[in-house]
């Protein structure tokens, strides 16, 4: 434990690097609002959770909301980005799992992503 003159120091003064990254790194946000805001929808559907019946069935479900959420924080379509990935996903090699997720897709995939069939006919 640090002491100084005045007693025992804050709990958090042994991290304060970590604590300061912010001021150093314009890209670190100073809080994490922003990510507590987009998964404020996840508990609204509390109830609809119930109906997954199995513990896999809710692991399932909360990787597909993180999918929708982290698509949304990256500014992607969510309906684009799951369309193509499921398309995708059956010809791309194992290896490359990571390039199919919303922040790599969109730097490799998003300029001109596979589409349904239905998207010719609305179009």
């Amino acid at each position: 434990m640090i002491r100084g003159h005045l007693g025992p120091a804050p709990k958090g003064l042994g991290r304060r690097l970590g604590l300061e990254i912010f001021l150093t790194d314009p890209d670190v946000p100073m809080d994490t609002n922003h990510l507590e805001r987009s998964l404020r929808a996840i508990p609204m559907g509390r109830k609809n959770w119930n109906f997954c019946w199995t513990e896999l069935g809710a692991k399932q479900v909360g990787i597909v909301q993180s999918l929708i959420v982290t698509c949304r924080l990256h500014g992607i379509d969510v309906y684009t980005y799951l369309v193509d990935v499921l398309q995708r996903v059956g010809q791309h090699p194992a290896a490359r799992v990571a390039e199919l997720t919303p922040r790599q897709w969109k730097l490799q995939f998003a300029v001109n992503p596979l589409r349904s069939a239905l998207h010719n006919l609305v179009a």
